[in-house]
Protein backbone atom coordinates (compact mmCIF):
# COMPACT_ATOMS: atom_id res chain seq x y z
CA UNK A 1 0.00 0.00 0.00
CA UNK A 2 1.57 3.55 -0.89
CA UNK A 3 0.26 6.74 0.68
CA UNK A 4 0.19 10.28 -1.49
CA UNK A 5 1.07 12.19 1.90
CA UNK A 6 2.97 11.13 5.47
CA UNK A 7 2.50 13.30 8.39
CA UNK A 8 5.03 12.55 10.82
CA UNK A 9 4.57 13.60 14.50
CA UNK A 10 7.18 13.86 16.81
CA UNK A 11 6.22 14.11 20.60
CA UNK A 12 9.54 15.54 21.53
CA UNK A 13 10.82 13.44 24.74
CA UNK A 14 7.85 11.40 25.07
CA UNK A 15 9.84 8.32 25.51
CA UNK A 16 8.28 4.59 26.77
CA UNK A 17 10.85 3.03 28.50
CA UNK A 18 14.81 2.86 29.40
CA UNK A 19 17.08 1.43 26.42
CA UNK A 20 19.38 -1.67 27.03
CA UNK A 21 22.51 0.78 27.24
CA UNK A 22 20.86 3.51 29.31
CA UNK A 23 23.03 2.72 31.86
CA UNK A 24 26.12 3.92 29.90
CA UNK A 25 23.98 7.49 29.90
CA UNK A 26 23.34 7.74 33.16
CA UNK A 27 19.44 7.18 32.47
CA UNK A 28 18.80 3.43 34.07
CA UNK A 29 15.64 2.85 35.13
CA UNK A 30 13.59 5.97 33.30
CA UNK A 31 10.84 5.88 31.49
CA UNK A 32 9.07 9.62 30.58
CA UNK A 33 5.27 7.91 30.03
CA UNK A 34 5.07 5.16 32.70
CA UNK A 35 6.09 7.57 35.15
CA UNK A 36 3.81 9.97 34.50
CA UNK A 37 1.16 7.27 34.39
CA UNK A 38 2.50 6.16 37.95
CA UNK A 39 2.23 9.76 39.42
CA UNK A 40 -1.08 11.15 37.55
CA UNK A 41 -3.99 9.37 36.30
CA UNK A 42 -4.23 9.89 32.63
CA UNK A 43 -7.63 10.64 30.63
CA UNK A 44 -6.31 9.80 27.20
CA UNK A 45 -9.21 7.76 25.13
CA UNK A 46 -8.17 8.54 21.75
CA UNK A 47 -4.28 7.50 22.02
CA UNK A 48 -5.58 4.63 23.89
CA UNK A 49 -7.78 3.64 21.04
CA UNK A 50 -4.30 4.35 18.62
CA UNK A 51 -2.04 1.50 20.53
CA UNK A 52 -0.29 4.98 22.50
CA UNK A 53 -0.48 3.24 26.06
CA UNK A 54 0.32 -0.47 24.69
CA UNK A 55 3.73 0.65 23.44
CA UNK A 56 4.65 0.62 27.19
CA UNK A 57 5.02 -3.23 27.49
CA UNK A 58 3.95 -4.25 24.04
CA UNK A 59 0.46 -6.10 24.89
CA UNK A 60 -1.83 -7.58 22.03
CA UNK A 61 -4.79 -4.89 21.81
CA UNK A 62 -7.00 -6.61 18.79
CA UNK A 63 -9.32 -3.55 19.18
CA UNK A 64 -6.68 -1.13 18.28
CA UNK A 65 -7.30 1.33 15.31
CA UNK A 66 -3.46 1.65 14.68
CA UNK A 67 -0.24 0.03 14.15
CA UNK A 68 1.87 -0.27 17.20
CA UNK A 69 4.86 -0.77 18.56
CA UNK A 70 8.55 0.68 19.87
CA UNK A 71 11.54 1.89 18.00
CA UNK A 72 15.39 1.22 19.56
CA UNK A 73 18.08 4.27 19.46
CA UNK A 74 21.49 3.13 17.68
CA UNK A 75 22.71 6.75 17.37
CA UNK A 76 24.72 8.23 20.59
CA UNK A 77 23.63 10.46 22.82
CA UNK A 78 20.09 11.34 23.91
CA UNK A 79 19.62 14.69 22.21
CA UNK A 80 17.17 15.83 19.97
CA UNK A 81 19.20 16.42 16.96
CA UNK A 82 20.99 12.63 16.77
CA UNK A 83 17.18 11.62 17.72
CA UNK A 84 15.86 13.36 14.68
CA UNK A 85 19.02 12.81 12.71
CA UNK A 86 18.26 8.61 13.03
CA UNK A 87 14.49 9.19 12.32
CA UNK A 88 15.30 10.33 8.93
CA UNK A 89 18.34 7.34 8.34
CA UNK A 90 21.29 9.23 9.40
CA UNK A 91 23.84 7.08 11.55
CA UNK A 92 25.83 9.16 13.64
CA UNK A 93 28.05 8.13 16.10
CA UNK A 94 29.60 10.86 18.13
CA UNK A 95 27.04 12.30 20.64
CA UNK A 96 26.26 16.51 21.24
CA UNK A 97 28.31 17.57 24.00
CA UNK A 98 26.19 19.22 27.13
CA UNK A 99 27.51 21.76 29.75
CA UNK A 100 25.21 21.26 32.43
CA UNK A 101 28.43 22.99 34.91
CA UNK A 102 28.96 25.96 32.62
CA UNK A 103 31.17 26.49 29.62
CA UNK A 104 34.77 26.44 29.50
CA UNK A 105 36.70 29.84 30.39
CA UNK A 106 38.12 29.58 27.11
CA UNK A 107 35.28 29.43 25.14
CA UNK A 108 33.79 32.32 27.03
CA UNK A 109 36.97 34.45 26.42
CA UNK A 110 36.78 33.93 22.91
CA UNK A 111 32.73 35.20 22.87
CA UNK A 112 34.07 38.41 24.43
CA UNK A 113 37.01 38.74 21.70
CA UNK A 114 34.62 38.56 19.01
CA UNK A 115 31.31 39.85 20.26
CA UNK A 116 33.33 42.63 22.35
CA UNK A 117 30.87 42.24 25.29
CA UNK A 118 31.75 40.50 28.48
CA UNK A 119 29.77 38.05 29.81
CA UNK A 120 27.65 37.08 32.86
CA UNK A 121 25.61 33.97 34.14
CA UNK A 122 27.26 30.60 32.79
CA UNK A 123 24.22 28.83 34.23
CA UNK A 124 22.47 26.03 33.58
CA UNK A 125 18.58 27.57 33.57
CA UNK A 126 15.39 26.27 32.27
CA UNK A 127 12.88 29.52 32.79
CA UNK A 128 12.87 32.85 32.36
CA UNK A 129 14.53 33.26 35.95
CA UNK A 130 18.00 33.98 34.80
CA UNK A 131 16.61 37.46 33.16
CA UNK A 132 15.11 38.22 36.95
CA UNK A 133 18.59 38.11 38.38
CA UNK A 134 20.45 39.42 35.37
CA UNK A 135 18.35 41.03 33.01
CA UNK A 136 19.06 44.80 34.98
CA UNK A 137 22.99 43.96 35.02
CA UNK A 138 22.83 43.17 31.46
CA UNK A 139 21.07 46.19 30.48
CA UNK A 140 23.49 48.27 32.66
CA UNK A 141 26.42 47.46 31.53
CA UNK A 142 25.53 46.00 28.06
CA UNK A 143 27.04 42.23 29.13
CA UNK A 144 25.75 39.13 26.97
CA UNK A 145 24.02 36.51 29.42
CA UNK A 146 25.16 33.12 28.58
CA UNK A 147 23.69 30.00 29.57
CA UNK A 148 22.28 26.25 28.67
CA UNK A 149 19.17 25.12 29.31
CA UNK A 150 20.38 21.24 29.67
CA UNK A 151 20.33 20.46 26.22
CA UNK A 152 23.49 21.13 24.23
CA UNK A 153 22.57 24.45 23.36
CA UNK A 154 24.46 27.53 24.06
CA UNK A 155 21.61 30.30 24.63
CA UNK A 156 22.48 34.03 24.49
CA UNK A 157 20.40 36.82 26.17
CA UNK A 158 20.33 40.67 25.68
CA UNK A 159 17.41 43.41 25.93
CA UNK A 160 16.47 44.46 22.74
CA UNK A 161 16.81 48.38 23.88
CA UNK A 162 20.21 47.36 24.64
CA UNK A 163 21.53 45.27 21.99
CA UNK A 164 19.72 45.59 18.85
CA UNK A 165 18.03 41.88 18.15
CA UNK A 166 19.93 42.07 14.23
CA UNK A 167 22.69 43.15 16.92
CA UNK A 168 22.34 39.92 19.10
CA UNK A 169 21.57 37.57 15.76
CA UNK A 170 25.30 38.79 14.02
CA UNK A 171 26.76 37.58 17.26
CA UNK A 172 25.21 34.06 17.55
CA UNK A 173 26.21 33.79 13.56
CA UNK A 174 29.86 34.27 14.86
CA UNK A 175 29.69 31.97 17.66
CA UNK A 176 27.70 29.74 15.65
CA UNK A 177 31.07 29.61 13.59
CA UNK A 178 32.93 29.57 16.51
CA UNK A 179 31.55 26.45 17.69
CA UNK A 180 31.76 23.85 15.04
CA UNK A 181 35.00 22.17 16.22
CA UNK A 182 34.66 18.92 17.80
CA UNK A 183 36.21 20.34 21.27
CA UNK A 184 33.19 22.47 21.35
CA UNK A 185 30.17 19.84 19.51
CA UNK A 186 27.30 21.97 20.51
CA UNK A 187 24.26 21.61 18.96
CA UNK A 188 22.47 24.83 18.73
CA UNK A 189 23.53 28.30 19.44
CA UNK A 190 20.24 30.16 19.95
CA UNK A 191 19.59 33.97 20.32
CA UNK A 192 17.45 34.93 23.30
CA UNK A 193 16.09 38.47 22.74
CA UNK A 194 14.06 40.21 25.61
CA UNK A 195 12.40 43.23 27.09
CA UNK A 196 10.79 45.17 29.79
CA UNK A 197 11.69 46.56 33.25
CA UNK A 198 13.14 45.00 36.45
CA UNK A 199 11.47 42.15 37.97
CA UNK A 200 9.28 42.14 34.82
CA UNK A 201 11.58 40.82 32.19
CA UNK A 202 10.09 38.78 29.34
CA UNK A 203 11.56 36.56 26.47
CA UNK A 204 10.69 37.73 22.74
CA UNK A 205 9.74 34.32 21.67
CA UNK A 206 8.84 35.52 18.68
CA UNK A 207 12.13 37.03 17.90
CA UNK A 208 14.19 33.94 18.78
CA UNK A 209 16.51 32.22 16.39
CA UNK A 210 17.98 28.99 16.91
CA UNK A 211 21.47 28.24 14.74
CA UNK A 212 22.48 24.45 14.38
CA UNK A 213 24.58 22.73 12.13
CA UNK A 214 24.01 20.93 8.75
CA UNK A 215 23.59 17.03 9.19
CA UNK A 216 26.19 15.39 8.85
CA UNK A 217 25.21 13.44 6.19
CA UNK A 218 22.38 13.53 3.47
CA UNK A 219 18.88 11.58 4.51
CA UNK A 220 15.31 11.06 2.94
CA UNK A 221 14.53 14.90 3.33
CA UNK A 222 17.37 15.21 0.36
CA UNK A 223 16.07 13.12 -1.63
CA UNK A 224 12.26 13.84 -1.21
CA UNK A 225 13.84 17.61 -1.68
CA UNK A 226 15.37 16.56 -4.94
CA UNK A 227 12.62 14.48 -6.32
CA UNK A 228 10.52 17.66 -5.92
CA UNK A 229 7.88 16.21 -3.28
CA UNK A 230 7.08 18.46 -0.60
CA UNK A 231 9.14 18.52 2.24
CA UNK A 232 7.33 20.39 5.07
CA UNK A 233 8.64 21.09 8.65
CA UNK A 234 6.34 22.61 11.49
CA UNK A 235 7.86 23.96 14.91
CA UNK A 236 11.19 23.59 15.51
CA UNK A 237 11.97 20.84 12.58
CA UNK A 238 13.65 23.34 10.33
CA UNK A 239 16.09 24.71 13.40
CA UNK A 240 17.39 21.10 14.17
CA UNK A 241 18.01 20.00 10.37
CA UNK A 242 19.32 23.71 9.63
CA UNK A 243 17.02 24.01 6.79
CA UNK A 244 18.77 21.28 4.72
CA UNK A 245 16.39 19.07 2.68
CA UNK A 246 12.86 20.97 3.83
CA UNK A 247 11.18 23.12 1.09
CA UNK A 248 8.89 24.47 3.54
CA UNK A 249 8.78 25.86 7.23
CA UNK A 250 6.24 26.81 8.87
CA UNK A 251 6.85 28.32 12.32
CA UNK A 252 5.02 27.17 15.81
CA UNK A 253 6.29 28.47 18.89
CA UNK A 254 3.98 25.79 21.11
CA UNK A 255 2.29 22.62 20.92
CA UNK A 256 -1.01 24.24 20.21
CA UNK A 257 0.49 26.24 17.60
CA UNK A 258 1.64 23.33 15.99
CA UNK A 259 -1.19 21.12 16.26
CA UNK A 260 -3.12 24.27 14.15
CA UNK A 261 -0.69 24.54 11.70
CA UNK A 262 -1.01 20.91 10.86
CA UNK A 263 -4.54 20.87 11.07
CA UNK A 264 -4.29 23.56 8.46
CA UNK A 265 -2.02 21.85 6.27
CA UNK A 266 -3.73 18.73 6.09
CA UNK A 267 -6.24 20.92 4.42
CA UNK A 268 -3.94 21.58 1.46
CA UNK A 269 -3.29 19.70 -1.25
CA UNK A 270 0.20 18.44 -1.61
CA UNK A 271 2.19 14.73 -2.41
CA UNK A 272 5.30 14.30 0.21
CA UNK A 273 6.29 14.40 3.60
CA UNK A 274 5.15 17.00 6.36
CA UNK A 275 6.80 17.01 9.78
CA UNK A 276 5.58 18.57 13.28
CA UNK A 277 7.84 18.69 16.48
CA UNK A 278 5.70 19.34 19.58
CA UNK A 279 7.73 20.69 22.01
CA UNK A 280 6.25 21.31 24.74
CA UNK A 281 6.71 18.05 26.32
CA UNK A 282 10.31 18.59 26.64
CA UNK A 283 10.89 22.54 26.68
CA UNK A 284 8.54 23.10 29.78
CA UNK A 285 7.19 19.94 31.24
CA UNK A 286 10.02 17.49 30.98
CA UNK A 287 13.18 19.76 31.41
CA UNK A 288 11.17 21.19 34.29
CA UNK A 289 10.83 18.25 36.09
CA UNK A 290 7.13 18.95 36.10
CA UNK A 291 4.84 15.49 35.87
CA UNK A 292 1.46 17.14 36.23
CA UNK A 293 2.17 19.20 33.32
CA UNK A 294 3.49 17.20 31.13
CA UNK A 295 0.66 14.64 31.72
CA UNK A 296 -1.93 17.60 31.62
CA UNK A 297 -0.20 18.29 27.77
CA UNK A 298 -0.51 15.00 26.74
CA UNK A 299 -4.16 15.03 27.38
CA UNK A 300 -4.31 18.22 25.45
CA UNK A 301 -2.89 16.11 22.26
CA UNK A 302 -5.83 13.97 23.01
CA UNK A 303 -8.63 15.82 22.76
CA UNK A 304 -6.79 17.11 19.38
CA UNK A 305 -6.29 13.33 18.07
CA UNK A 306 -9.76 12.74 16.41
CA UNK A 307 -9.41 16.35 14.33
CA UNK A 308 -6.66 15.15 12.92
CA UNK A 309 -7.63 11.64 11.97
CA UNK A 310 -10.80 12.52 10.46
CA UNK A 311 -9.41 15.31 8.39
CA UNK A 312 -6.92 12.74 7.16
CA UNK A 313 -7.41 11.61 3.21
CA UNK A 314 -7.68 7.63 2.80
CA UNK A 315 -4.27 7.77 0.78
CA UNK A 316 -2.83 9.77 3.63
CA UNK A 317 -0.62 7.93 6.27
CA UNK A 318 0.15 9.35 9.84
CA UNK A 319 3.11 8.40 12.26
CA UNK A 320 3.40 9.49 15.55
CA UNK A 321 7.24 8.77 17.36
CA UNK A 322 9.87 10.22 19.79
CA UNK A 323 13.07 11.59 19.49
CA UNK A 324 14.30 10.79 22.87
CA UNK A 325 13.37 10.58 26.51
CA UNK A 326 12.70 13.22 28.82
CA UNK A 327 11.57 11.57 32.02
CA UNK A 328 9.96 13.86 34.72
CA UNK A 329 10.08 12.16 37.36
CA UNK A 330 14.15 11.31 37.47
CA UNK A 331 17.18 13.32 39.04
CA UNK A 332 18.45 16.12 37.68
CA UNK A 333 17.29 18.16 34.22
CA UNK A 334 18.17 16.69 31.63
CA UNK A 335 17.24 14.21 28.71
CA UNK A 336 16.96 9.98 29.25
CA UNK A 337 17.73 7.65 27.16
CA UNK A 338 14.59 5.92 26.01
CA UNK A 339 12.87 3.48 23.57
CA UNK A 340 9.98 5.63 21.67
CA UNK A 341 6.36 4.65 20.99
CA UNK A 342 5.62 4.35 17.04
CA UNK A 343 2.20 4.58 16.14
CA UNK A 344 1.18 4.00 12.52
CA UNK A 345 -2.36 4.95 11.05
CA UNK A 346 -4.68 5.08 8.76
CA UNK A 347 -7.85 5.32 7.41
CA UNK A 348 -7.01 2.13 4.92
CA UNK A 349 -5.72 -0.18 7.73
CA UNK A 350 -7.91 -3.55 7.87
CA UNK A 351 -6.51 -5.13 10.82
CA UNK A 352 -4.00 -2.76 12.58
CA UNK A 353 -2.13 -5.05 15.20
CA UNK A 354 0.93 -4.85 17.22
CA UNK A 355 4.48 -4.77 14.98
CA UNK A 356 8.30 -6.12 16.28
CA UNK A 357 9.97 -3.98 17.65
CA UNK A 358 11.83 -1.63 15.48
CA UNK A 359 15.85 -2.05 15.73
CA UNK A 360 16.62 1.75 15.07
CA UNK A 361 14.46 4.94 14.81
CA UNK A 362 15.43 4.64 10.91
CA UNK A 363 12.91 2.16 10.25
CA UNK A 364 10.78 5.29 9.85
CA UNK A 365 12.30 6.75 7.51
CA UNK A 366 13.02 3.72 5.55
CA UNK A 367 9.22 3.22 5.59
CA UNK A 368 9.11 7.04 4.18
CA UNK A 369 11.37 5.82 1.46
CA UNK A 370 9.52 2.87 0.26
CA UNK A 371 6.99 4.93 -0.27
CA UNK A 372 8.27 7.66 -2.04
CA UNK A 373 10.24 5.91 -3.95
CA UNK A 374 13.50 7.36 -3.42
CA UNK A 375 16.94 6.02 -1.96
CA UNK A 376 17.22 3.47 0.82
CA UNK A 377 19.05 5.14 3.63
CA UNK A 378 21.58 3.99 4.87
CA UNK A 379 20.08 2.70 7.98
CA UNK A 380 16.67 1.20 8.65
CA UNK A 381 14.55 -1.02 7.24
CA UNK A 382 11.03 -0.60 5.75
CA UNK A 383 7.85 -2.57 6.99
CA UNK A 384 5.57 -0.51 4.60
CA UNK A 385 4.62 -3.96 2.95
CA UNK A 386 3.54 -5.03 5.82
CA UNK A 387 0.88 -2.63 6.78
CA UNK A 388 -2.29 -3.52 5.62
Amino acid sequence: MKFKRIFLMILDSLGVGETTDAINYDSNGSNTLGHIMENYDLFIPNLKKIGFLDTLNLSDNSNTDAYYTIAKPINAGKDSLNGHYEIVGIKSDIPFKSFNQGFTYDLLSKIEEITGRNIIGNVCCQDDSILQQLGERQFNYGSLIVYTSADSDLQIAAHEDCIPINTLYEYCEKIRALTLNDDCRIARIIARPFNGTPGKYKFINSARRDYAIKPPKRSILDDLNEKEYSVIGIGKVNDIFDGQGINKMIKASNNTEAINKLTDIIDKKFTGLCMVNLCDFDSLYGHMRDVEGYARAIEELDVDIPIILNKLELDDLLIITADHGNDPTYKGNGHTRENVPIIIYSRNFKNPKRLKPFDTFADIGAIIADNFDINKPEIGESILDKLD
